[in-house]
């Protein structure tokens, strides 16, 4: 695989907070961290016989290990995964480059969410084995990494984001509040669990672990592929038509949540659909509108005297990182409910360039509503301030 020459730093107009980024877990993630029964069979990186590597977990492979880490390679090289953790750059997987490449780029913050091993919401680490509790002890294992070694490095520029057990909500929702007292402020959670062979949303199943988040002020991440297969448009139609349909992962679970009546339930939650744009919010306030008009005759809106777009704006908050066709919307979408992502280090990143894809993008914003989209927003959102000389310098950091 192909490195580009590396980047230089580039000009800083603005401090920004990234809501999207990516983990590659690293081969010593569980090392000293799981309970000595599970030891031999907790994940670990083993080399194929052709020099490949691969996550080995309760005797099952995992063949990928890098998921689309790409931050660096040249676009014809896109398709190709890495097969070992040199083919990526090592800001996907060391947190001290990880910095360096934040640095670079200008961003001060990021929310990292966990890739292939872990799935983005959890469920692969539990799912690849039939031992609940090897798979309630990685889960756990992944939290404590993710908090002392990761998060906890940098904790002025890392948003520390946790799975969750999802096979009993009631332990889920004390190791949540527990989180919390640790330094979590979010959960990365499936979009759609039922895909997973798990409760639907709406069910109560799942009130325990959604009153905790609620009560504790822990955001909700829903990231596109977190809960199942991604959308597409046909049997056999070329991964670059999903690729152009990602935004359709985030509509669905919007509305599934929506009237599934989770923020009716629960009215202080913070739900984030990440790597979802902001393109299809507009049309989808303008539906939720129009149907209203006749919700008596279904009797399913029910439980506030709110309208559903009304809750749309109140509990979501949305992700962009390439849609400049609709910043002329944010009066409809609300610019307070608008984040940045970047999405280090998969292809769809704004890496090395966000500094100037927020300049190109926001131009028509008011200085006050560029700053909320960049940092403002998700610095009030996750409690996690930024630093007044960072604001007054963005040189600084």
């Amino acid at each position: 695989m192909t490195f580009l020459p590396e980047p230089a730093r580039r000009d800083r107009h603005v401090p920004v907070i990234s809501v999207d980024d990516h983990i590659v877990e690293p081969p010593d993630l569980f090392t000293g961290r799981m309970p000595p029964a599970f030891a031999e069979r907790a994940p670990r990186v083993v080399e194929r016989a052709d020099g490949t590597e691969t996550w080995l977990y309760d005797g099952v492979e995992l063949p990928n290990i890098g998921l689309n880490a790409v931050a660096g390679k040249p676009p014809r090289e896109y398709s190709r995964d890495p097969v070992n953790f040199a083919d990526m750059r090592r800001g996907a997987w060391d947190i001290h480059s990880r910095i360096a490449d934040m640095d670079l780029d200008g961003v001060y913050a990021s929310l990292n969410f966990p890739s292939f091993l872990t799935g983005f919401g959890g469920a692969r680490l539990q799912s690849t084995t039939s031992d609940p509790a090897l798979g309630l002890a990685a889960t756990r294992a992944w939290n404590d990494w993710h908090l002392q070694d990761w998060a906890g490095a940098y904790p002025e520029r890392i948003i520390a984001c946790q799975i969750a057990w999802l096979h009993d909500p009631v332990l889920a929702a004390a190791d949540i509040v527990a989180n919390r007292e640790r330094g979590f402020r979010a959960l990365s959670f499936p979009e759609l669990p039922d895909q997973l062979g798990l409760p639907p949303v709406r069910s109560t199943y799942w009130d325990p672990l959604l009153a905790a988040c609620e009560d504790t002020g822990t955001v909700i991440c829903l990231h596109a592929g977190s809960g199942g297969s991604l959308p597409t448009s046909s049997e056999g139609a070329p991964r670059e038509a999903t690729a152009a349909l990602f935004g359709l992962s985030a509509v669905i679970p919007a509305v599934d949540w929506l009237f599934g009546l989770v923020p009716v339930r629960f009215p202080g939650l913070k739900i984030v659909l990440a790597e979802s744009g902001i393109g299809w919010v507009a049309g989808l306030l303008d539906r939720l509108d129009h149907v209203s008009r006749y919700h008596e005759c279904y009797g399913d809106w029910r439980g506030t005297d709110l309208s559903p777009s009304e809750v749309l704006l109140r509990n979501y908050w949305f992700c962009t990182l390439d849609n400049p066709s609709s910043f002329c919307q944010t009066d409809r979408i609300g610019v307070e409910n608008i984040l940045w992502e970047v999405d280090y280090p998969h292809a769809d990143s704004s890496w090395p360039d966000t500094q100037e894809a927020i300049r190109r993008q926001l131009a028509g914003l008011s200085q006050s509503d560029l700053e909320r989209i960049a940092w403002k927003n998700a610095a009030e959102l996750f409690d996690f301030p930024v630093p007044p000389s960072a604001v007054a310098d963005p040189d600084s950091f």
